[in-house]
């Protein structure tokens, strides 16, 4: 009876762990959790992280200033498939979160970090490549800025915080 008593125990346990472990995976299916604002870091079990210097995606805008209020198209280009990530505009000068998305690709959705809009994320495990996103800028000057992307390849291979250029304030006159 003690062998039968640990065999069940084990299988219990094991269900248990696997149920868990498929419940936690699914979470992160349909986006980025808001524990992952401030650093953009997924919260994913036993995750490996990759040098940004060393992708396969680019962040970009063809706009290098921007005024208060304006709109900037953001793209996310990549060479490869990936399944997940978060998309954030920062300050150059503090790193704050700054303004919100207004236009979003098929597979995406907003979430809110610090105001309504301000963050992208994934809402499904579709394979992505190419995204075209718009950002609006806060009617107040914010200073210079910079868009961050962190990439899920897998559920255990991600890049965290790839950059774009600086984008510059305008002048206003």
């Amino acid at each position: 009876m003690e062998d039968g008593g640990r065999a069940h125990t084990a299988i219990v346990g094991w269900a248990c762990t696997t149920l868990c472990l498929v419940s936690y995976a699914a979470a992160f299916s349909q986006g980025a959790s808001l524990s992952a604002c401030s650093d953009m870091m997924p919260r994913h079990l036993r995750v490996q992280l990759h040098s940004s210097n060393n992708n396969y995606v680019t962040v970009h805008t063809n706009m290098s200033f921007f005024f208060p209020g304006d709109k900037v198209p953001v793209t996310v280009r990549s060479t490869r498939d990936y399944m997940g990530f978060m998309l954030q505009a920062r300050k150059v000068s503090n790193n704050e979160i700054a303004g919100t998305f207004i236009f979003l690709p098929p597979g995406a959705k907003l979430l809110t970090c610090s105001e309504d809009g301000d963050t992208v994320t994934h809402s499904d495990k579709s394979l992505k490549r190419n995204l075209s996103f718009v950002w609006k800028a806060p009617d107040k000057p914010i200073g210079d800025i910079k868009f961050f992307i962190s990439i899920v390849q897998s559920y255990f291979v991600y890049w965290a915080k790839i950059e774009s250029a600086v984008v510059a304030q305008g002048e206003q006159n």
